[in-house]
């Protein structure tokens, strides 16, 4: 649904346009990922930005009292507003919607033991059996930011661009699960009590990222 009403808002104002010749299209690299953008003119200090970002990556961190693998996945799709203060300036205030798609999953490891600190309690890894989760996010999530670099601008057709903001994606909805305890059926219960609990201090110690920093290097050409 937030992809449709992004894709249907762009298309607007991509028609909007469309009696202006001018476009342009940008490469970008930052920490959202690769990505591209369609950038439109709206008003004389006011281009639109219409594009979409990914990447994914492995890494191990710990959260709660547990150590994890995990699998980011960063895949973006925006509507951006760029506001030139100055007609044919390079320099941006920029604001917007993007759909959020980012998302961890996670596998807990195991300690040098073969054990898990569950709740500060020890159990055998062959007692708990799967114990894996994930961080999803909201879908609607608002942009703000400034950079550098007017893509429309009429000085020349290739040009560089930058940058600088924060996309606020609320608070990270965690999930922590297990399967294949192989204890009695009340050991498994207290278990289940314990993986409950950590799932709440996983979701404590993940709330800082509830606020997304935005860099992004790029290259743009006019059309």
């Amino acid at each position: 649904m937030y992809i449709k009403n992004i894709a249907l808002a762009a298309a607007a104002l991509l028609l909007a346009a469309s009696a202006q010749a001018e476009i342009a299209v940008t490469a970008e690299i930052g920490t959202t990922g690769v990505g591209s953008h369609l950038i439109f003119p709206m008003e004389k200090t006011l281009n639109a930005r219409f594009g979409a970002s990914y990447f994914q990556h492995k890494y191990n961190e710990s959260a709660g009292t547990l150590n994890y693998t995990m699998k980011a996945k960063l895949q973006n799709i925006d509507l951006l507003f760029d506001w030139h203060l100055i007609d044919n300036s390079p320099f941006r205030l920029t604001g917007g919607l993007v759909y959020n798609g980012n998302k961890i999953s996670m596998v807990a490891r195991q300690d040098s033991n073969s054990n898990y600190t569950i709740n500060g309690k020890t159990y055998a890894a062959s007692q708990v059996g799967i114990l894996n989760g994930g961080i999803e996010y909201q879908k609607s999530a608002p942009y703000l930011g400034v950079g550098w670099g007017n893509a429309l601008s009429t000085d020349k057709k290739w040009q560089l661009s930058a940058d600088l903001g924060a996309l606020w994606q609320g608070h990270p909805d965690g999930r922590l699960v297990h399967s294949g305890c192989t204890v009695a059926s009340a050991a498994c219960a207290q278990l289940g009590r314990d993986v409950a609990v950590e799932r709440v201090k996983m979701e404590s110690d993940i709330k800082a990222y509830k606020v997304y920093p935005v860099l992004r290097a790029g290259v743009s050409y006019r059309f």
